[in-house]
């Protein structure tokens, strides 16, 4: 069991058998159709040679099969990890240099090292700290600038920028570069895809195709166009017609090879290996919780991590680039009937077919097919109504999405997301030090208690039940001290001050002091501080501390049974026998 923890491989391989077998095998087949133009254009994308797509879609696959612990998840090259890829080398080395090669492949290898680390010591918690709408504001302006960045291909003009105002502005500069004939195939594949996506399943379905083949079918379009572009391309022999191609790619199977040992070079890229860790992680483990969540089955994220550290690292000594989770093919991997993570295993060795067998029908493949590919695939991923849902429910939280978004278009990537992750510890910081709080009376007729501004609610004189809706911790310890001294000012005829706990879910060092400082300041003015609903786990680290041995009130188990025994004046000058309770 201690072992299949750590190798997820043991959980499903003692029980594969022939069934299983058949639906992996058809699943791979129809993921590698995808996997194949996809890994070119991203490769291509990044800046990078168009093998080294391919080899980031072989090993890295098998080790995913081993170590990964969902049974869809496909993994491989994807398109912010591409965009990302080339942000974090354009920096460091010309475009086309041959030393973006290595670069490449070093990236690969620290992500996959940081990811392993990761994993090993549990720190997937660190994701979290990545708020969906930063996420969400960090993927839409990625696509708009993949989008961008993949016009100046689908024109047949040379167009770059790290941003999407610099590749504006270089696409404007070149529009009267544009060629033709490039633009004729790029937006016939376009068009075409478009068509594709919204036309061609319903008309398959109309045909009588059962909906799950249609489905897989109108996925599969892209291939068709690379099929239909470089048939023509080589019959009509577009590329000497100035029709950009891939060009010759390398064959056969990927070298194992050395990342580089520069410590300079290392230094210079982990930054930007830390930031496609956590994106390529927060993007993958959503996607596995999606599949996980229709099939009734579970993920463990902290596992996720090993899974996708052991992949890139794969990747970067066979020669590839970063990897991470699919949506599209993991979306294809279980509409086709996928059962266990063999599929991606298998769909690796339909990508070192294609690697050993057709890489000279690639070296033909227009270039602006993969561009046309590349904006269809990314459409999907920008969501812009988002920013009205998140200013509609969180003015914060759209503060924090529109500087993702701003930055990531008119800087760089690296901005953008360093913003976001920024601005949301920022927001929760300033939030949770000034938690909700409010003065509560009893419903009349019941045990419960409710805010006295917003119910019909009874009070006592003497007598103040305040409730915080937060842990307690140092960023809100001295807000809660002037909190409840406001209160004892305001009313001088209080002897009682019950803080009723029930959201506390933390008591830190600094808010434990200022509980403390508290109690010794409303002792000094002749008002006793009680407890209530303290929970169990808050109320073990409390123990044998000075606030309990110094306690000028009791702890009770329930806010009714503070509220009757501190029920009277009376009552409140006699010692009272509170519930102290470790199981509260």
């Amino acid at each position: 069991m201690k072992l299949s923890r750590f190798l997820p491989v043991l959980t499903w391989l003692p029980r594969y058998n022939r069934a299983f077998l058949v639906r992996d095998l058809l699943a791979a087949m129809i993921v590698t159709v995808m996997l194949i133009p996809q890994s070119l254009a991203y490769a291509m994308l990044a800046g990078l040679p168009p093998q080294m797509g391919l080899y980031a879609s072989i090993l890295p696959l098998v080790l995913y099969a081993v170590f990964g612990s969902s049974r869809t998840l496909s993994v491989g090259p994807v398109a912010i990890t591409a965009l990302m890829t080339a942000a974090a080398l354009g920096q460091l080395f010309e475009p086309g240099a041959a030393e973006m090669v290595g670069g490449a492949i070093l990236l690969t290898a620290i992500t996959g090292l940081m990811l392993l680390v990761m994993g090993v010591c549990r720190l997937g918690f660190l994701a979290n700290f990545l708020s969906h709408p930063v996420i969400s504001g960090f993927i839409t302006a990625s696509g708009l600038v993949i989008v961008a960045s993949q016009l100046a291909p689908a024109l047949g003009i040379q167009a770059g920028g790290k941003n999407l105002y610099e590749v504006a502005v270089e696409l404007f500069r070149h529009r009267e570069d544009i060629h033709w004939l490039t633009l004729a195939i790029g937006g016939g594949v376009l068009l075409a895809l478009l068509a594709a996506r919204e036309y061609l399943r319903p008309l398959l379905t109309r045909l009588g195709i059962g909906s799950g083949l249609a489905d897989n079918l109108a996925r599969t379009a892209p291939v068709t166009a690379v099929v239909i572009t470089t048939a023509l391309t080589w019959v009509l022999e577009l590329d000497k017609a100035g029709v950009a191609v891939v060009g010759d790619v390398s064959s056969g199977l990927p070298e194992l090879v050395m990342p580089a040992t520069d410590l300079s070079l290392w230094r210079q890229l982990t930054v930007s290996a830390v930031l496609i860790s956590i994106v390529s992680f927060v993007e993958s483990v959503s996607i596995a919780q999606t599949q996980a969540a229709r099939r009734r089955e579970r993920i463990d994220p902290d596992q996720e991590l090993v899974g996708l550290g052991a992949s890139n690292l794969a990747s970067g000594i066979s020669g590839g680039m970063p990897v991470a989770g699919s949506f599209s093919r993991s979306a294809v991997n279980v509409d086709a009937g996928a059962e266990t993570p063999a599929a991606g295993a298998l769909a690796a060795f339909g990508a070192a077919l294609a690697t050993v067998f057709l890489t000279p029908a690639i070296a033909l493949l227009p270039v602006a097919t993969l561009a046309a590919t590349i904006i269809v695939s990314v459409l999907s991923l920008i969501d812009l109504p988002a920013l009205v849902r998140t200013w509609r429910y969180s003015r914060g939280d759209f503060v924090a999405m529109l500087a993702t978004i701003a930055l990531t278009l008119c800087y760089s990537v690296e901005a953008g997301i360093l913003a976001g992750v920024g601005l949301s510890i920022g927001l929760f910081l300033y939030r949770t030090s000034r938690p909700h709080s409010a003065v509560v009376g009893r419903v009349p007729g019941t045990e419960h208690f409710r805010n006295v501004r917003r119910h019909q609610v009874e009070t006592r004189a003497h007598m103040a039940m305040l409730r915080v809706d937060e842990s307690l911790y140092f960023a809100n310890a001295r807000f809660l001290e002037e909190r409840v001294l406001e209160l004892v000012s305001d009313r001088p005829e209080l002897t009682d001050v019950v803080l009723v706990c029930a959201a506390v879910n933390l008591i830190d060092a600094s808010a434990l002091e200022s509980l403390e400082a508290i109690n010794e300041r409303l002792e000094a003015g002749g008002v006793r501080f009680h407890l209530s609903e303290v929970k169990g786990p808050v109320m073990d680290r409390l123990e044998g501390t000075r606030l309990l041995e110094r306690l000028t009130g009791n702890i009770y188990l329930t806010s009714y049974q503070a509220w009757q025994a501190l029920g009277s004046w009376m009552a409140a000058q006699k010692p009272l026998a509170g519930d102290v309770g470790k199981n509260a």
